[in-house]
């Protein structure tokens, strides 16, 4: 399963090793990008399997969850879910369409997700289904709705100076 070109430490290797076994029947794709490094594909509506897998293995800790627009040429993001386990960096990685971008919550299975969540809601302008509306954490309360700054069309609204 690993790249033999990449310098990957024998006890991460182990670890994303036993952490695709595990997701395994969730991944549609995976790759090694780069030493100490997995990253695995899923559907959206096999998220919440397979993050709760891993938290109920206890397999490393959520370090980040990231959005990636591909631009609106492409019609298409990504949502990545990292986590990590010493060395070991596993991304989970969901394809969306880029006008219906909603994931399911995971707080439920990490707690701690919901910062993540919050700042994917309002940075990227991904739906988060299951996350109650705490107000803005990131925005300004007077910001657009519909403008999300991290999306690559975001036109900026005009600064007002005092």
């Amino acid at each position: 399963m690993s790249d033999p070109n990449l310098k990957t430490t024998p006890a991460a290797a182990a670890a994303l090793k036993q952490a695709a076994s595990w997701l395994a029947a969730w991944t549609s794709t995976s790759a090694w990008p780069e030493a100490n490094r997995l990253d695995l594909t899923l559907r959206v509506e096999h998220l919440l399997d397979a993050v709760r897998t891993l938290a109920e293995q206890r397999w490393g800790i959520l370090s980040a969850i990231t959005g990636l627009d591909h631009g609106p040429e492409s019609g298409r993001m990504e949502v990545l879910y990292h986590f990590c386990a010493g060395a070991a960096v596993l991304t989970l990685r969901i394809d969306l369409a880029r006008e219906t971008a909603v994931v399911p919550s995971v707080c439920d299975a990490i707690p701690s997700a919901r910062l993540y969540e919050q700042e994917l809601r309002e940075l990227m302008g991904v739906g988060v289904d299951g996350l109650p509306e705490a107000g803005r954490l990131f925005l300004a309360d007077d910001w657009p709705t519909d403008i999300h700054p991290l999306r690559k069309d975001a036109q900026m609204p005009e600064r007002k100076t005092p």
